[in-house]
């Protein structure tokens, strides 16, 4: 770099770059043979050469890093905002909200301070998109019928997706268009200035004429604009080179070239406090950046200061920007022990998957757990966070086979399933193909009682393959509905009766209302059996109409909580009178429901007399009772209640039968 600057002097001035290239050599051999103190018994010469080559190093490093970032900037200074837009732990969004955010990315007027966001958006997206891909793939593969149909998918997500990144790449596009016009004519008019301050290296001409040319353009290089990063450091260092020639090598007015180097300083020692401040702020990453305009505050707007100073005011910044570098460092470790563990908890979860890829399990509804725990394990993977980049491709290649692994195992079950769900179909269009056939039908007694038979069939076939279920389901019921749809409309064709059968009743009940008893049992009973048998004789009601025989037997349990008959004679009333109207309405459904529920309650309490006549032995066994207690007393009545029941129960029973026998 310091050959190709001395070799542009001496292209404006043999004589001048003579001199300050020997000067420069002067300067570098000073620098190396400054003075050093060794310690007692220390290091040989060659290991303090070492120590001093890596300080160098680490500070070189600490520099570069401010001077790259710098460097990229000063070519697209909206690359500045990216850093107040914080960058998002992507890896753990789901697809929705990663839309969300690229959605209000894309929205944001400087596109470039985005980009970073944007890309990784991007490729956070894309990778789970791609793994739900190859999911559903696998699963259309596992369930199609026909071997020639081709796998489709298509989500609105992707497509939302494309739209909003589409936009960001246009958006992206006019920027660089435009950025690179002005990247172009910027560097030319900067490589201009460079060679003006070249030609300002003349003793001939009036000094005061040269300070205002040079001053012209140091306000020319501050407006410059922008220039290619890749170039930035090169023409920066030309430049800055030649300013510092102007003031240590020209014959200027040394008064006004001492003003200017104090100003310098004391702007550059404004700097360094600035900076001794960074250094204890606890957001490193707000210190960092501010440290980068500071830095081109001091190399762009700041000129240089004396000789005597400027070495050690320049090894002070950058000592000061090395201790900030090093704290960005010890960031960076600290969110690479947090990646380490994120990779840890990631390991955990793939090795989970593949003990669950191993399980056996025999059932659809089993399976279903099984696939749970994968879809639960995987949103705990995506959630996880970053993991170190050079086994990200690694980790996520595992993860993605573990998940392949795990639905290969899950698809072998339902191939294996899938021979039953195909009879199962053919069972279910066998009951479609009969119930059109029976859908037309006229002789409504018949085929009753058929298309019922047929839908409990039906109910007992299991499941048939998704592709078909909504199809086949939608024709069976159409056919059944018909068929009833066409009884329904035959059945309020023939119901005038009944209509008058109703109207009889509701005024009948009108008259039971106003009914009193006498006070004479056997009178009384007899009348509530001929009220009974009155109401019977009215004959059936519709079945939309049906809760006038509610209001009846409310009536009637009122009446019967006057008499004074036994409970048994009451309940067994009580019971006849509701089997009469279930009878009347040929709901055998609910006579069979009756049945079942009068043969459990007789179980139940069979069982409950059992336990109790057990527990009463236990009592009466023992040697020293004389005299049955108040436990065995009670427990004697409680036998004698439920003996009382039992015998309603197996009455009403009885009575059911007889019912079904005639």
């Amino acid at each position: 770099m310091l050959e190709e600057k001395n070799d542009n002097l001496q292209e404006a001035d043999g004589k001048s770059g003579i001199e300050i290239s020997d000067s420069i050599q002067n300067d570098a051999i000073e620098t190396l043979s400054s003075e050093t103190t060794p310690e007692k018994e220390i290091s040989s010469e060659n290991e303090i050469e070492n120590n001093t080559a890596v300080e160098e190093t680490n500070h070189q490093t600490a520099l570069d890093a401010i001077t790259n970032s710098n460097a990229e900037e000063s070519e697209d200074e909206t690359l500045k905002e990216r850093h107040d837009i914080p960058m998002e732990d992507y890896d753990t969004f789901s697809l929705d909200a990663l839309v969300d955010e690229l959605k209000k990315l894309v929205n944001t007027d400087k596109v470039m301070s985005v980009k970073d966001h944007i890309e990784e958006i991007k490729k956070s997206f894309l990778l789970q998109y791609n793994h739900l891909i190859e999911e559903k793939k696998e699963e259309f593969n596992a369930s199609k019928q026909d071997p020639n149909e081709e796998f489709e998918y298509h989500s609105p997500l992707k497509s939302k997706f494309d739209e909003y990144y589409n936009i960001f790449r246009e958006k992206r596009n006019v920027h660089f268009k435009h950025l690179q016009t002005n990247l172009k004519s910027n560097l030319e008019n900067r490589l201009a200035i460079v060679e003006e301050l070249k030609e300002l290296i003349n003793p001939q001409e009036n000094i005061k004429d040269t300070l205002k040319h040079f001053n012209d353009l140091r306000e020319r290089w501050k407006n410059a604009g922008a220039i290619p990063k890749d170039k930035y450091n090169h023409v920066w260092n030309n430049y800055h080179f030649h300013v510092e020639n102007f003031y240590d090598y020209l014959h200027l007015d040394r008064e006004a070239r001492d003003l200017d180097f104090k100003y310098n300083l004391d702007q550059k020692q404004k700097i360094i406090a600035r900076v001794e401040e960074l250094a204890n702020e606890t957001d490193i990453s707000k210190a960092f950046r501010e440290l980068q305009d500071l830095h081109r505050i001091w190399k762009e707007d700041i000129g240089p200061v004396s000789k005597e100073h400027r070495d050690a005011i320049w090894n002070k910044f950058s000592e000061l920007t090395k201790r900030i570098h090093d704290k960005r460092e010890l960031l960076f470790e600290s969110q690479r022990a947090n990646e380490q563990q994120n990779l840890e908890v990631k390991k955990g979860i793939i090795a989970t998957i593949e003990v669950l890829a191993t399980e056996k399990v025999g059932s659809h509804s089993q399976w279903l757990v099984q696939i749970q725990k994968v879809e639960a394990l995987r949103n705990e993977f995506f959630a996880a966070g970053k993991v170190p980049s050079e086994v990200n491709e690694e980790t996520w290649a595992a993860f993605k086979t573990a998940v392949r692994n795990f639905n290969s195992f899950k698809n072998s079950f339902y191939k294996d399933i899938k021979k039953d769900q195909n009879d199962n179909l053919n069972k279910k269009m066998a009951l479609v193909a009969k119930a059109k056939e029976l859908q037309e039908s006229t002789d409504f007694g018949a085929t009753t009682p058929v298309m019922k038979q047929i839908q409990e069939e039906w109910k007992q076939i299991g499941h048939v393959p998704k592709k078909y279920s909504d199809k086949i389901w939608k024709e069976f019921k159409d056919a059944c509905n018909h068929y009833f749809n066409k009884l329904k409309e035959h059945k309020s064709e023939e119901n005038g009766d009944e209509v008058a059968a109703f109207d009889n009743k509701k005024a009948y009940l009108d008259t039971l209302r106003a009914y009193q008893l006498t006070g004479d049992h056997k009178t009384d009973l007899d009348a509530i059996k001929l009220h009974i048998e009155t109401w019977k004789g009215f004959g059936k009601v519709p079945f939309s109409r049906r809760h006038i025989e509610g209001k009846f037997n409310k009536i009637l349990d009122a009446l019967f909580e006057k008499l004074s008959l036994s409970k048994k004679e009451t309940e067994m009333m009580r019971f006849s009178n509701r089997i009469d109207s279930l009878s009347e309405s040929n709901d055998t459904r609910k006579l069979d429901n009756e049945k079942i529920f009068l043969m459990r309650k007789i179980e139940e309490v069979q069982n409950e007399i059992f336990q109790l006549e057990n527990n009463i032995q236990f009592f009466t066994n023992t040697k020293n009772a004389k005299k049955e207690n108040s436990i065995v007393l009670e427990v004697r009545k409680n036998i004698a209640i439920h003996k009382e029941s039992l015998e309603v129960w197996k009455d009403k029973l009885k009575q059911l039968r007889n019912l079904g026998q005639e």
